[in-house]
């Protein structure tokens, strides 16, 4: 069970702190960008690439998410 600690840190915003962290969040922006212009520029409309884009967006807040939380 998640301790009340781990709950304020899981919800709390962690502002970049440094160049270096935000350098790391700008290239998984432009990095899950890449991927979703060649998706949608690839596969053809409907409920799949709807999701695949989707998916690509929650790879980029979980992989932000991993860079904002680490101490």
């Amino acid at each position: 069970m998640p301790t009340p600690a781990d709950i304020q840190h899981r919800f709390a915003f962690h502002a970049a702190t440094t160049d270096e962290k935000r350098d790391a969040h700008g290239s998984i922006r432009q990095a899950c960008r890449r991927l979703a212009d060649h998706i949608n520029e690839t596969c053809p409309d409907g409920r799949e690439k709807a999701t695949a884009l989707t998916k690509v967006e929650e790879a980029m807040f979980w992989a932000n998410g991993a860079l904002a939380r680490a101490q």
